[in-house]
């Protein structure tokens, strides 16, 4: 066995072989190489493994290459799905990003106050403008809406009782669990009526004098049917108005205006809810929204000014490059090519007819030997929004097909991630497809050479 691990080549053999790499540190180099002949000894140690030199050396190398290189890269998003969360959920418009360059690569005013000189607040770039869409009284950015329904628990019912049904304890992904969030926030949560019905009497029955906030949760990922019954937001607000509760509206998604005009049914708008005037409403800024990841918070000035107080605000609270590109992306719903300015908007409202003629120029510039070879055709497909939103709302689009028996469509999906640029699709009943719903204008021709230049072997 000493003799074999004798064979395991040493840091300096490896590094010799990675000259090309020169402009970084050899210390990081080095780093690595150990790391993956740790790794290897182990192996060879447990397992008896019979060890070749020249492939360890030439396996290492090729790991050590694929850390090196960025592990974050540009993807088309083939999927259908627009609010894809392993894709990156919202995508951002190019003119978007073009504008927020300059603010980006300097110093900003993210907290200087122009006009006195003064020290200034971040919310200020943001508030107003959320105000305005939402019809709220005041608005906090925070960095995600999970650090929102946090925050917001803690500041109102730490210690205290949080009443909500027990049909809303949802779970999204990342495990993030509403009675989990309740307990972190350092309340306790009670459950009322039951998963298919509560009454708004569960809610009057379960108030005590420890009560602390009535919560009320989207279960914007799933739908419960039959025979079921909740109480409207409106009628928890005024029960928690006549017992002097604030009441809470955590809507996940964000739906900011209503889209059924564009085929899209719409569940909760968030200005709607504001006008029920629940003290404090919550929701995503990087779903339906279109922005980046961030969390919302609408409402009540008072209760928006307590939560700005909190400890916890500066604990999530966003960062510049947040801020800044909310900014912009809020600025969109000012404008009236409001679907053609942000990104998410245009692709979730882009007809099935457009994509279509956009999926017969492709195939028409498709090299017709590929074509062949992976017998690719034009279909109707239905897809879904993502990240939790709109669970049962199908979304036509149109999809290319690979028909071809002669390689398996694992295998297929593995060459289109491993291109120039990565192609993410699916697998349906044994047939690879690239939905175009969510690929971008700009990355049509990217698609186009990428089927071109497919090599399998």
């Amino acid at each position: 066995m000493n003799e074999n691990l004798r064979k395991i080549p040493s840091v300096s053999d490896i590094l010799k072989k990675l000259n090309h790499l020169n402009k970084f540190d050899d210390k990081y180099l080095s780093f690595l190489i150990k790391k993956e002949i740790s790794k290897i000894r182990k192996k060879a140690i447990e397992a008896n493994l019979d060890l070749d030199k020249h492939q360890i050396i030439s396996d290492v190398v090729s790991k050590v290459i694929n850390s090196i290189n960025c592990s974050s890269k540009c993807t088309i998003n083939g999927t259908g799905i627009v609010l894809h969360t392993g894709l990156g959920r919202a995508p951002i418009g190019r003119k978007i990003l073009e504008n927020v360059f300059n603010q980006l690569s300097t110093y900003s005013n993210l907290e200087f106050d122009l006009n006195n000189g003064k020290r200034g607040n971040r919310q200020a770039h943001t508030e107003k403008l959320i105000s305005y869409i939402t019809g709220s009284d005041s608005a906090l950015v925070v960095n995600n809406n999970a650090a929102s329904v946090h925050l917001a628990i803690n500041e109102f019912a730490q210690g205290k009782e949080v009443i909500i049904s027990r049909g809303q304890l949802v779970e999204i992904g990342g495990s993030f669990r509403i009675p989990e969030m309740i307990k972190k926030s350092g309340a306790k949560l009670v459950e009322v009526g039951t998963t298919n019905r509560t009454h708004l009497y569960d809610y009057e029955n379960a108030i005590n004098e420890n009560t602390g906030l009535l919560l009320w949760v989207h279960t914007s990922n799933y739908t419960i049917k039959g025979f079921t019954s909740s109480p409207d937001i409106s009628d928890i607000v005024s029960l928690g108005k006549k017992c002097n509760l604030p009441t809470m509206v955590d809507l996940g998604c964000g739906e900011i205006i209503d889209l059924s005009s564009e085929g899209l049914k719409t569940n909760f708008v968030v200005s709607k809810i504001v006008q029920k005037r629940p003290k404090i409403i919550t929701f995503s800024g990087d779903k339906l929204l279109g922005g980046p990841q961030s969390g919302i918070i609408v409402g009540d000035m008072e209760a928006v000014n307590r939560m700005k107080k909190n400890s916890l605000a500066r604990v999530v609270r966003s960062d510049k490059f947040t801020i800044i590109l909310l900014e912009q992306i809020l600025r969109t719903y000012l404008l009236k090519d409001l679907f053609k300015e942000n990104l998410t908007l245009f692709l979730l409202t882009r007809s099935r007819f457009k994509i279509k003629k956009i999926a017969e120029n492709i195939l028409s510039r498709i090299d017709s030997h590929i074509k062949k070879l992976l017998s690719i055709e034009i279909v109707d497909t239905m897809v879904e929004t993502g990240s939790g939103t709109l669970p049962e709302e199908k979304i036509e689009s149109v999809a290319l097909r690979f028909n071809t028996n002669k390689i398996q469509p694992d295998s297929l999906s593995k060459v289109f991630r491993n291109s120039s640029t990565a192609i993410i699709g699916y697998i349906k009943n044994d047939k690879y497809y690239i939905d175009l719903k969510a690929v971008l204008p700009s990355q049509e021709d990217e698609l186009i050479i990428a089927i071109n230049n497919f090599n399998f072997s």
